[in-house]
């Protein structure tokens, strides 16, 4: 018999594919274009890191009742029930089990011939209709050798880990994108203002062509080109009115509500300062970014899923047991030891012929390791790309902001300059005209120009692995 057990395990263990050795590339550069900050702003909460109490309750609201933010929750906990699933084989399996039935077979049969010539007691036959009253406990377990099924609960444990880092790096999203909707909101507010101001800048502009006009100092076509920027610029208002109301609900949506007001105060816009920006080190991210952690356990799951695969070559050993009570007359059944029903079994099991099944697992597993491996590579290098191209942003912008605003105070001078020497019959209508053109451009332009500073340092805080503390 034991020769038998080590043919069987010698024939399934001979030409096992070996494990495939995988090295992540997980080295990144030493800093952000060559430079080094020690400190990493994505350790701040996010109800520190934003000041505006209006936008923290937006944030608080949409972590509460935001639906793709209660999907991930789910997610979790079909994990955390995969987890529970796969520790069940792990333990023996123990049931109970009760059977009443009744059973005749035929009298010219082996069996029927023999219960026919059986007697319990002296006088009595056993009947032709025999009745099977059975009361037994059974239980189940196969030995885990090969740690087949340690491994493939490890696996689970760590893609439940790895849902949890999911659900930070929605977490992360959600605050960097209703931040970023919020300031949005605000600049489109602030836009919306600079061009009812200009509108009635136009309007008095106008007025002074059609007493001109009237004078004989300007015609009908100054009148009527005026008259053409005015309409334009009201036209534009009801433009930035709907991209009011698309933002809007956009917020309202990522908090899970119905459309209604957002609270805001869009006095302090263009005087707010985008915070202090520091990223730390490029390493930094492979702790703090909520999707690197989660391709790493990805890929951790996909090892453990290889080795599983793998065990499936070897052969399983199952032990099992019954013990209870039978007998087919109810009766019967407490007369001991004659009634006792037991039976311990041992099962050695493996494949021999035609395992295409199991390499073809085997191989697949394979696949899915390399696959969960460049995605952990790319998600870093996406990480480290992110980081660096807001760095540049963030850095870009300041100088623009600087250019923009000198440019609209030089406008906005422009503006009276030229509305003077018009009154003055000194500059032609048509220098006016641009002058208020060019000045509203300019204004809007440095409205979003302040909006795109305060985004980028929101994205570079989510991009830093923030926002989801």
């Amino acid at each position: 018999m034991a020769g038998w057990i080590m043919f069987i395990v010698a024939v399934a263990s001979c030409r096992v594919p070996a494990l495939m050795e995988t090295t992540e590339k997980t080295s990144v550069p030493q800093s952000y274009d060559n430079k080094v900050d020690t400190t990493n702003m994505s350790a701040i909460q996010w109800r520190t890191f934003f000041t505006d109490k209006n936008l923290v309750a937006l944030i608080a609201t949409a972590l509460q009742n935001n639906q793709e933010l209660m999907i991930t929750l789910q997610e979790i906990e079909l994990a955390r029930n995969e987890v529970r699933l796969r520790q069940a084989p792990l333990l023996p399996s123990v049931g109970a089990n009760v059977r009443l039935g009744v059973e005749k077979v035929g009298r010219y049969t082996s069996q029927g011939a023999g219960d026919k010539s059986t007697q319990i007691e002296p006088g009595k036959e056993v009947p032709e209709a025999l009745t099977d009253v059975t009361a037994k406990v059974y239980a189940n377990w196969e030995v885990d050798i090969w740690k087949k099924l340690r491994n493939a609960k490890k696996a689970e444990i760590t893609r439940f880990l790895a849902t949890m880092e999911g659900r930070n790096f929605v977490i992360t999203n959600l605050v960097a994108e209703i931040a970023t909707s919020y300031y949005e909101l605000l600049a489109l507010d602030n836009q919306l203002k600079i061009i009812r101001q200009n509108i009635e800048l136009q309007k008095n502009a106008l007025g002074i062509v059609k007493v001109q006009k009237e004078a004989s100092r300007a015609t009908e076509l100054a009148v009527q080109k005026f008259q053409a920027e005015v309409l334009k610029s009201q036209s534009l208002e009801f433009d930035f009115l709907q991209r009011i109301k698309e933002i809007e609900n956009r917020i309202n949506f990522l908090s899970g509500r119905y459309p209604r007001e957002i609270p805001r105060d869009t006095s302090i816009f263009l005087s707010l300062v985008p915070a202090a920006v520091n990223s730390g080190i490029p390493s930094q991210l492979l702790a703090s970014r909520p999707d690197i952690k989660q391709a790493e356990l990805q890929l951790a799951a996909a090892k453990l899923d290889v080795k599983v695969a793998r065990a499936e070559f070897y052969p399983s050993f199952g032990i099992s047991a019954v013990l209870g009570f039978q007998a087919f007359k109810p009766s019967y059944l407490v007369k001991l030891p004659e009634s006792v029903l037991y039976s311990l079994a041992g099962d050695l099991a493996a494949p021999i012929i035609n395992r295409n099944a199991i390499k073809a697992n085997f191989y697949s597993a394979n696949a899915r390791q390399l696959q969960a491996m460049y995605n952990y590579e790319r998600t870093i290098l996406n990480a480290y790309m992110e980081v660096s191209t807001q760095l540049s942003k963030i850095s870009n912008l300041e100088k623009l902001y600087d250019l923009k605003l000198q440019q609209v105070e030089a406008l906005t001078r422009s503006i009276d300059i030229s509305s003077d020497l018009f009154k003055n019959a000194r500059a032609k209508y048509f220098e006016v005209l641009m002058t208020q053109r060019d000045a509203l451009e300019a204004k809007l332009e440095l409205v979003e120009t302040r909006k795109e500073q305060l985004n980028a340092v929101i994205n570079i805080y989510r991009d830093l692995g923030g926002g989801w503390q």
